[in-house]
């Protein structure tokens, strides 16, 4: 009797076994099992969108499930970025974040999410100086040029950006002080229509990533007058930095990341890690990022992409309460 009733509880046992969550290690091996969805927090039209699209299908053909891309903008990215910190940790929906990411936290009063605690890094995906430009019906040939206009006329030369507080805007707050000038700061609300105003003639100047704008300026309709980098960039070798140009030491740049919602398993986070690993080691991804749009890759490991995500909070949220920068 006792023997039948411990046979009974082994069989038991085994079936509860078989029913129970698979380990976190069982998880990361398995993952993805079904749709896997990018939040672009931006517009079409900038960097943000065409990286998570070109990440999507790329990891679409390797893993054989649907990586799809959805848009949910505005407040410089932190709408869909909340979207994703209060999403289920399930490893099922990502956010491809801009460097608005580490200022938001300064400049917005009343950011829904904390974006150190409620985000897991994924990775740095890459870095890129910012370009400085104007339409090449403009006069200006350099920064210099700029100055010099801005001196004449003070107050009346216009400078765009992707928006109020972004990363492109607190560099020319920076330059500002440093020229001893003075701009009418132009926010867009993203990359592509500040572009659109720039190559139009809307705007004097314009300050965007490199990967935002190499293609208009190798296209003829953009001149580019300045990069924000420490060297000079892979997508315009023949533009000065603005240490070229008097500014010695002078160094902003923008960057790309991917974060999960807080909480998602390690195992997962690592997988996906290692097939972005693989997605930007393709010859072709390479040359679109690097060659064509000027990204220093990186891929940096969830770790190091989480202190590097500290010290632009640190960075730039000191400029923004420096200069009493508010959008809210």
């Amino acid at each position: 009797m006792i023997h039948s009733i411990l046979r009974a509880l082994v069989a038991g046992a085994l079936v509860l076994g078989a029913l129970a969550p698979l380990p976190a290690a069982a998880q990361g091996t398995s993952w993805p099992t079904k749709v896997v969805k990018f939040i672009s927090p931006f517009p079409p039209g900038g960097s943000v969108d065409p990286l998570a699209r070109l990440v999507a299908a790329k990891l679409g053909e390797m893993l054989g499930q649907p990586f799809i891309v959805e848009n949910k903008v505005g407040a410089f990215g932190s709408i869909g970025t909340a979207f994703v910190a209060k999403s289920p940790p399930d490893g099922y929906t990502y956010v491809f974040v801009f460097d608005t990411h580490a200022v938001n936290p300064s400049l917005i009063r009343n950011l829904p999410y904390d974006t150190v605690k409620d985000l897991a890094p994924v990775t740095l995906v890459g870095t890129a100086p910012m370009g400085i430009v104007t339409s090449a019906t403009k006069p200006y040939q350099n920064f210099g040029d700029i100055v010099r206009a801005a001196k004449a006329k003070p107050g009346t030369l216009s400078m765009g950006s992707v928006g109020n507080g972004s990363l492109g805007h607190l560099t020319m707050t920076l330059l500002q002080k440093s020229a001893g000038i003075q701009l009418v700061h132009v926010p867009y609300k993203g990359g592509g229509p500040m572009t659109q105003d720039a190559l139009g003639g809307q705007i004097e100047t314009g300050i965007a990533s490199v990967a935002q704008l190499a293609p208009h300026v190798k296209g003829g309709r953009l001149r580019a007058i300045a990069v924000t980098g420490d060297r000079r960039s892979q997508a315009m070798p023949d533009v000065p930095t603005l240490a070229e140009q008097g500014f010695p030491g002078f160094s902003a740049l923008a960057w790309w990341g991917i974060f999960a919602p807080a909480g998602t398993p390690k195992p997962i986070v690592d997988k996906f890690h290692s097939e972005l690993v693989k997605v930007f080691n393709q010859p072709d991804v390479r040359k679109q990022l690097t060659e064509t749009q000027g990204m220093d890759l990186t891929v940096s490991s969830p770790e190091d992409t989480q202190k590097f995500l500290v010290s632009q909070i640190e960075r730039w949220g000191k400029v923004v309460r420096e200069n009493n920068i508010r959008v809210d």
